[in-house]
């Protein structure tokens, strides 16, 4: 056990060195994935990176990620994103928190046809944060409220996290889709539950919304129609059977299309930069994810994860002590990297642990998601704070402290997830597919 943690530690070191000298996480990987097997095994290097990389990119489940990464591209370069806060709106303005709420309500559902948390960030920003600068609303829980339902789009499917985290440990990616809707709800009751609480601690802090009708809500819902249509018939088709992701993700790229077109915003241009940018994001995931793979079989080499594993299961430690640890490690990590390099570094080391405690990997993903959004809104690199940062030119320290009290809200749904586990696997458990 000495030499396998000597190694790891060598392995750590060389990984902090080659990121925090500026190099790309996926060279990363592979620079001290050849490192750990020349110094540590006597397996040839170069066929195994060969065959590993090719075995890792030639995987039909991933090839959702680039068609759920276009869509996304697609809504955000249309109308619709202006439209669903309008069509919110009407509905908020009675509630306490009044259109805050839209930022909790529009992250929620443009994250269920985005995938990703900085495109839900920046796409419910562009159109809310004007929009509540302009009404008078605190710019401190307007910044706070933005950046933690931001991070609904890594938690509600189609999330790209879940097929990154799915492809890596080799479990069904409909079922973890599946196994996140709950916990996405839940999530957005909170965030709700704390602004409405805010708001009745500080009374006049929100201003008053002028009178709507019953006419103007449902004609707000008529506005935000189109884009429920394409979350059912996206999540719908997954559900009962009809198409895998890959299939629905081809339906939803259609339909999104379509939909944009309609609005009257589709463009040759808006399509091209569209497409340019779900492949250069698409591109990145799969480089990482690449390189990881070949992580993976290396540090399967040096048999440093079945030695943990083993390390693990003589210190009778119980899951949630267990669960507790790699919280940390995690929120640790979130500091320095995002959330996909986050799942993609650590796989292959803690999974052998997590199934050595008896850990469901279902519910496990859906753990891991909720605590690497926590990552999301933790400096120095929190990229949902960088994002709102780019859209309001404020201090990121200030954006890190109007953030803390939602990421405190996640905190609490973690704990939530741990005492009550059915919460991500009852619907796996339950839902034909």
């Amino acid at each position: 056990m000495d030499h396998q943690i000597f190694m790891l530690i060598t392995i750590s070191v060389a990984l902090l060195v080659f990121l925090a000298g500026g190099l790309w996480v996926a060279l990363s990987l592979v620079a001290v994935s050849v490192l750990a097997m020349a110094v540590f095994t006597s397996a040839p290097v170069g066929a195994v990176m060969a065959t590993t990389i090719w075995g890792s990119a030639n995987s039909w489940a991933l090839s959702a990620l680039p068609l759920f990464i276009w869509m996304g591209e697609i809504l955000f370069r249309s109308r619709l994103s202006q439209d669903l806060f309008n069509g919110l709106a009407p509905w908020m303005s009675r509630i306490p928190g009044r259109l805050l709420h839209v930022n909790v309500l529009g992250c929620g559902i443009f994250a269920a046809v985005s995938g990703s948390s900085a495109a839900t960030c920046a796409t419910v920003g562009k159109m809310s944060l004007p929009e509540l600068q302009k009404r008078g609303y605190p710019v401190d829980i307007t910044m706070g409220s933005l950046a933690g339902s931001g991070t609904l789009g890594l938690l509600i499917p189609p999330s790209i996290i879940l097929i990154v985290y799915g492809v890596a440990v080799e479990e069904s990616i409909a079922r973890l889709f599946v196994a996140g809707i709950l916990p996405g709800i839940m999530l957005m009751g909170m965030f709700m539950a704390y602004v409405i609480g805010w708001s009745l601690l500080h009374p006049g802090a929100i201003p008053d919304e002028p009178n709507v009708t019953w006419g103007d809500r449902w004609r707000g819902l008529g506005k935000i129609a189109p884009v429920v249509g394409l979350i059912m018939a996206v999540i719908a088709s997954i559900y009962t059977g009809i198409a895998s992701p890959t299939d629905a993700a081809a339906v939803g790229v259609f339909l999104s299309l379509v939909l944009s077109r309609l609005t009257g915003t589709l463009s040759w241009a808006s399509f091209v930069d569209g497409l340019l940018a779900a492949t250069r994001t698409s591109c990145m995931i799969a480089f990482i994810l690449a390189g990881a793979a070949f992580l993976t079989v290396a540090m399967g080499y040096t048999r440093i994860p079945s030695a943990l594993a083993e390390y693990i299961g003589t210190l009778h430690l119980s899951p949630p002590a267990l669960l507790a640890a790699l919280t940390v490690l995690f929120v640790i990590l979130g500091c320095f990297l995002d959330g996909i390099s986050i799942v993609v570094l650590t796989t292959s080391v803690i999974m052998p642990m997590v199934q050595q405690a008896g850990i469901d990997t279902i519910w496990f993903g859906i753990f891991l998601v909720l605590v690497v959004e926590m990552a999301q809104i933790t400096p120095p690199v929190g990229f949902n704070l960088f994002v709102i940062q780019g859209l309001t030119r404020h201090n990121l320290v200030r954006i890190a402290k109007s953030a803390m009290p939602f990421f405190l809200v996640l905190v609490a749904a973690v704990v939530m997830l741990v005492l009550f586990p059915g919460i991500a696997t009852w619907m796996p458990a339950n839902v034909k597919m």
